[in-house]
């Protein structure tokens, strides 16, 4: 299939102070085999050199991409920026990437063949495995999905997924029918898994598709506000039949994470867990033990 005959993938890349790493993410965007691809950069207010580092690029970008557009202002914030960036999108296929992870780059072109061969499954997304890098990009690890797995709203509503974001592929129909990304939001991305698997299932495949940076960071600030994060997702979906079962899962995820980076009690937390459920804690304890043994 050549360049004329593809499908058109709309490529975002929302920048806050990455100048070490932009170029690189560029860089693959640039080297993607697949050749009909148009990109838009969003620098968000950075404080580094990232917008100089940006500029350097820009011939390069625009003999590459069929369309590409990069702006700078004052910062607003992620979901914001990616709205901003997904009403400048006409492609058929969307993928926002961070500004510090990299592209392999046969990306999207095994995406755009795996939403083929599974156009009966009312496939709205395509994700996959990453690699972990450092800051000097060596690799770290790698993620663990051994098999292609088709994830709907109730598996991801109760964290019975793997839904690695920087490898994403969304038909840009989906995102821009869910209304974008909801401004402030701490998790922006489990929000939006939930919000398009309404529409339709989720593909992740064993597929190697992204190098996704770990930095250095404070731990426990960190799992604050992922655990912050995790309840205001939660909030929006009161409604749903799981809801309690998820807020049961979210708190236990919680408390888990909490045991791994504190010293408080864990026989006064595991109990504290119990009581808010017994039924809950029950079930849950005893499905861990079981995948804990079946490894």
């Amino acid at each position: 299939m050549n360049g004329e005959n593809q499908p058109l993938v709309s490529v975002v890349i929302p920048c806050y102070s990455h100048g070490n790493f932009v170029q690189d993410c560029i860089q693959s965007v640039i080297s993607q085999t697949y050749q009909n691809i148009e990109l838009i950069i969003i620098d968000d207010g950075s404080k580094d050199n990232s917008i100089s580092k940006i500029e350097e690029m820009i011939e390069k970008c625009e003999k590459r991409f069929v369309r590409f557009e990069f702006r700078h202002r004052a910062n607003k914030g992620l979901s914001a920026t990616l709205n901003e960036a997904l009403e400048w999108c006409q492609g058929e296929y969307y993928s926002a990437i961070a500004s510090d992870d990299i592209l392999l780059e046969d990306k999207i072109e095994n995406q755009i063949q795996l939403f083929g061969d599974n156009n009966k499954e009312n496939i709205i997304a395509v994700l996959g495995n990453v690699y972990f890098i450092d800051e000097k990009n060596e690799i770290l690890a790698s993620s663990e999905i051994k098999k292609n797995t088709i994830y709907n709203f109730d598996q991801i509503f109760m964290h019975q997924h793997l839904l690695y974001a920087p490898t994403q592929l969304i038909k840009t129909k989906v995102i821009k029918e869910v209304g974008g990304y909801k401004p402030g939001m701490l998790i922006e991305d489990w929000y939006m898994w939930l919000k398009l698997s309404k529409i339709g299932n989720i593909l992740v495949v064993p597929n190697l598709f992204v190098k996704y940076r770990q930095h250095d960071s404070n731990t426990v600030k960190q799992l604050e506000k992922m655990h912050k994060g995790r309840l205001e997702v939660l909030s929006y979906f009161k409604e749903e039949k799981l809801y309690q079962d998820a807020l049961f899962k979210v708190h236990w995820i919680n408390s888990m994470e909490n045991l791994r980076f504190s010293s408080k009690n864990k026989f006064l937390v595991i109990m504290s867990l119990f009581f808010q459920s017994p039924i809950r804690f029950l079930k849950l304890f005893v499905k861990k033990v079981i995948e804990k043994n079946g490894k």
